[in-house]
């Protein structure tokens, strides 16, 4: 008994602890990997909220936590919260877990946070490395839109809105509706039990009396009677036929199956209750069909259906109904209005304007909110649409209405806002341009067409860029009090640039007459041929007399020839000063010499590399004028010029 409690020799307790290390690691890893087992489990079930909370628990202590976060980065993306995604995406690419579908799918999560530059990178990188050819037509897409994003960004705001705080909760609502004296929406909050896709509870239909202020909606809120049924989805009701006709959609119980599958319910309010939902025969039993909206009229039904056949994701369908109550087969709205992306949320003003959501068309995050007008979607701009999911909207007239987001700064996941048009007359700027070359030697300039145009901030970002048409036209959306830069490229002619800005160019609001007025600058930009050894002179290059030192006025100019080699960085010049005869030769020439020098001098000082300009003076032994008499023919021979020596290939 006493020898247990002696030491054991120092071999034996390292060999001691290391057994006990191991067991310890043991059951570390069986303790994580029950976890990843179990969030592998319910990712496949597609309960992402469950998996999500598995694979947490199991990070911690697991050996390859690049993939862990990858999952739960995915978990959260196919729960539809892209944008709680990013930093997950972000770990598991810094953890050296290189999928290559996460690249992507890192940028729709970097622009869902408004994080645009670094989400067009990832796109562009994607294009570059990618190898997944329906992605990477999606990742050609993005960095489509991503060229008219400034000009989205740039809209005078056309509404005013308002996050309803008395309504909204830490669940979701959504889809509103107004009928009669009611608002109607949609939303998870309970009680009930919890729907695993997000965490949240199962949708269902409710109602609140509409009040004079939007800010004090949120009185009581009663379920929707007759639709709701426990355990299933019920959301998005539309009506018509002065309210007595709704539909609305309903997931089925919940099973895998079923989580995959929505459809369309129709009910008629009779003898003073709502019909039993009957299945529309519209539905397509193998697609999701969703988000329905009635035409003012009651006899268009819009809806939204990935549907085989459509052109992307979901698109927007719609069935007439004829007076019997017969709906017509649907009809693809076709690909002025869908997209390869998602169309969805649709709805229908009281003027008959169709208004749908989009992540397929250029926009500021995952869903944007869009006006079809003339047949065409056009982004309704801030601050309706944000980096958030942006949908769901419904005007009441052409002045008010509600709408959903999921912005920064709401109460839950989605909330509902009161949307108003702006009491403030709007003022739209634009500039409208046209691209001309002008070739050596031509008599006249021609104009350029199907060229690109690129309109660049003061500070030299892009922000946009667009072809000119078949007459060499070109316009761009500008924003107010803002200063911007026009230019073209072409190989073999200077770079063209205008600088064009709308600052001091508000009319006052007492000037306008229209709710919405446009204000039209105009731009002509040349691009002139580059010929090699042919002098150009700098315009208002002067000197003190007798001396060689840059003037401010002299500087002025010469900062034009730096922009030119900036602009044209395969160029390298030859500057040149010239005098005029008044002086002795050998001292013009010494004059000259040092005038060239303190210009090159100049212009290396503003960033320019030494080796792309050289310096030369000529005195007077090249005249423009000769035996000049007049002032103004002496000041034509004291010029600086420069002209191009080598062209870089």
């Amino acid at each position: 008994m006493h020898q247990m409690l002696q030491p054991k020799p120092l071999a034996a307790q390292l060999k001691s602890i290391s057994l006990f290390l191991l067991f310890v690691m043991l059951l570390s890893s069986c303790g994580s990997g029950r976890y990843l087992s179990r969030g592998d489990k319910k990712f496949g079930e597609e309960e992402y909220e469950r998996a999500i909370e598995y694979y947490k628990q199991g990070l911690g202590k697991a050996n390859n936590p690049g993939e862990i976060n990858y999952k739960i980065a995915e978990a959260y993306r196919l729960s539809n919260r892209l944008a709680q995604a990013e930093p997950y995406y972000k770990a598991a690419l810094d953890g050296n877990f290189k999928k290559e579908d996460g690249f992507f799918y890192y940028g729709l999560a970097l622009k869902a946070n408004g994080n645009y530059e670094e989400a067009l990178n990832q796109f562009e990188d994607y294009l570059r490395l990618g190898a997944n050819p329906q992605l990477k037509s999606k990742a050609a897409r993005e960095v489509e839109n991503f060229s008219t994003l400034s000009s989205i960004l740039r809209k005078a705001p056309r509404y005013e809105i308002q996050n309803l705080e008395a309504l909204n909760t830490d669940a979701s609502e959504f889809g509103p509706y107004v009928l009669n004296d009611d608002l109607v929406f949609s939303s998870t909050r309970g009680p009930g039990k919890a729907y695993m896709g997000n965490g949240e509870g199962f949708i269902d239909v409710f109602a609140t009396t509409l009040t004079d202020s939007a800010a004090a909606l949120g009185g009581a809120v009663r379920k929707f009677e007759g639709i709701n049924l426990e355990g299933m989805h019920d959301a998005l009701a539309t009506f018509s036929n002065e309210g007595r006709t709704m539909v609305f959609a309903r997931s089925n119980e919940g099973t895998k199956k079923g989580r995959q599958n929505v459809d369309l319910y129709i009910s008629h309010f009779r003898s003073g209750a709502w019909s039993e939902p009957e299945l529309l025969k519209i539905n397509d039993p193998r697609a999701w069909d969703s988000s329905p909206a009635f035409s003012p009229d009651g006899k268009t039904l819009y809806f939204s259906s990935d549907r085989k056949g459509g052109l992307g994701g979901n698109d927007i369908y719609k069935s007439t109904i004829d007076g019997s109550g017969r709906f017509s087969t649907p009809e693809n709205l076709g690909p002025s209005i869908n997209t390869p992306g998602n169309e969805t949320f649709v709805s229908v003003g009281p003027d008959g304007t169709l208004y749908i959501a989009s992540d397929g068309l250029p926009g500021l995050g995952n869903l944007d909110l869009f006006r079809v007008e003339n047949g065409v979607p056009v982004n309704m701009g801030q601050p309706v649409n944000s980096p958030g999911d942006d949908f769901g909207i419904f005007l009441q007239n052409e002045n008010t209405g509600f709408f959903s987001s999921n912005r920064d700064g709401g109460k839950g996941g989605d909330d509902l806002y009161f949307i108003g048009r702006t009491k403030r007359k709007q003022v739209n700027f634009f500039v409208d341009g046209s691209l001309f070359q002008l070739r050596d030697g031509a008599r006249q300039r021609t104009l350029v067409a199907d060229h690109t145009v690129v309109l660049q901030d003061e500070k030299g970002t892009r922000l946009s860029d667009i072809k000119t048409d078949t007459k060499g036209q070109f316009t761009f959306a500008l924003d107010t009090a803002s200063t911007y830069f026009l230019i073209a490229e072409k190989p073999g002619f200077f770079t063209a640039r205008q600088r064009i800005t709308t600052v001091g160019k508000m009319p006052s609001q007492d000037q306008l007459t229209d709710d919405e007025t446009e204000v039209r600058l105009t731009a002509t930009l040349v691009l002139n041929e580059i010929v090699k050894e042919k002098a150009i002179v700098l315009e208002n290059i002067f000197y003190d007399f007798d001396k060689a030192n840059i003037r401010p006025d002299a500087a002025e100019e010469l900062d034009k020839l730096v922009q030119v080699l900036n602009d044209n960085p395969s160029i390298s010049i030859e500057l040149s000063s010239h005098t005029d005869v008044r002086g002795s030769d050998v001292y013009n020439q010494d004059l000259s010499q040092r005038r060239a020098e303190s210009a090159v001098e100049y212009i290396i000082s503003k960033g320019i590399d030494r080796s792309r300009i050289t310096e030369k003076g000529y005195g007077e032994s090249r005249l423009v004028v000769k035996n000049a008499k007049t002032d103004e023919e002496h000041q034509r021979n004291r010029r600086t010029e420069f002209k191009v020596v080598r062209i870089q290939e």
